[in-house]
């Protein structure tokens, strides 16, 4: 696809998003953003040389290619609803949004409708990551669709890999999750045994990264808590809490891996019980 040929309309350029947007822009990519709740991130946009659409009505009209960038399963199916009447066919979405399990198969057949070309592409990182473009992207597609969404994708991507048909993206996406919330959680749950037993976390810490124990989690989470701050893992706990709601349905059929999804499942909710859902999740080891 000639790049000046390209039009992309994004939806979601807030938390994640931004970054991504950002990086479209700053590769001289024509980019339309349409406003939500948070304009701060949108008016930077404009400040960088996007334009503002009204209406998803004006976004999907005006683009040929949209990037969809999304909390959960439910506001992208709304979102898919909304606009594909006004998408022309072979006109390209490329969904960021991590889904529940069967989440991307079933937008999917939705955009089929008026025969748009649909890219399920949830992504490895956080907004850091993606303000510095290194993202790692989790395709499921055709392999034609794989061709034209890679090259939008590796303006804010560091690797963009083809995991088959859209579905498996969204399954390999859940299970990195499992495997880094997983491992976030230990670091939380260790972070706190540690105060709890008086035992001094620069000491442990200086030892621990140097076993089978080191991670991004405890890097990522110990550097910081060392100095007093316990925002350093960028992710909240509502959100840890619906992707392993997600995650505990992907693995429903393995036992054991569904009881660890299951208990770490748990302590998030037992946080958003407590009116701790906005809290990063590192921020729960001063908490109960």
């Amino acid at each position: 696809m000639n790049k000046d040929a390209i039009k992309i309309g994004f939806i979601g350029a807030g938390y994640m998003g931004y970054g991504m947007a950002h990086n479209l822009l700053k590769n001289n990519y024509s980019v339309s953003v349409i406003a939500h709740k948070n304009r701060k991130p949108i008016d930077r946009l404009i400040d960088e040389g996007a334009i503002e659409c009204k209406s998803m009505k004006e976004l999907g009209e005006d683009n040929n290619v949209i990037v969809m960038c999304v909390t959960n399963t439910p506001i992208a199916t709304e979102i898919a609803n909304e606009i594909v009447s006004h998408l022309n066919e072979d006109d390209l979405v490329i969904d960021i949004t991590t889904h529940q399990v069967n989440g991307s198969i079933e937008i999917e057949k939705i955009f089929s409708t008026n025969k748009v070309n649909y890219v399920e592409s949830p992504v490895m990182g956080g907004p850091v990551q993606s303000k510095e473009g290194v993202l790692g992207a989790i395709v499921g597609s055709s392999d034609n669709n794989f061709i034209l969404a890679k090259e939008i994708l590796l303006n804010f991507c560091k690797k963009v890999v083809l995991f088959g048909p859209v579905g498996n993206g969204t399954k390999a996406k859940l299970i990195n999750n499992f495997l880094s919330l997983g491992t976030a959680t230990l670091v939380i749950e260790t972070l706190k045994a540690i105060k709890h037993l008086n035992i001094d976390l620069q000491k442990f810490y200086d030892v621990a990264k140097l076993g089978s124990g080191n991670s991004g989690a405890l890097n990522r989470i110990t550097d910081k808590a060392i100095a007093g701050d316990y925002k350093g893992y960028i992710f909240s706990v509502n959100n840890t809490l619906k992707d392993m709601t997600y995650i505990n349905e992907l693995l429903s059929d393995l036992p054991n891996a569904e009881k660890l999804s299951s208990l770490t499942k748990s302590f998030y909710q037992d946080a958003a019980d407590r009116g701790e859902g906005d809290l990063l999740i590192s921020e729960l080891i001063n908490k109960a």
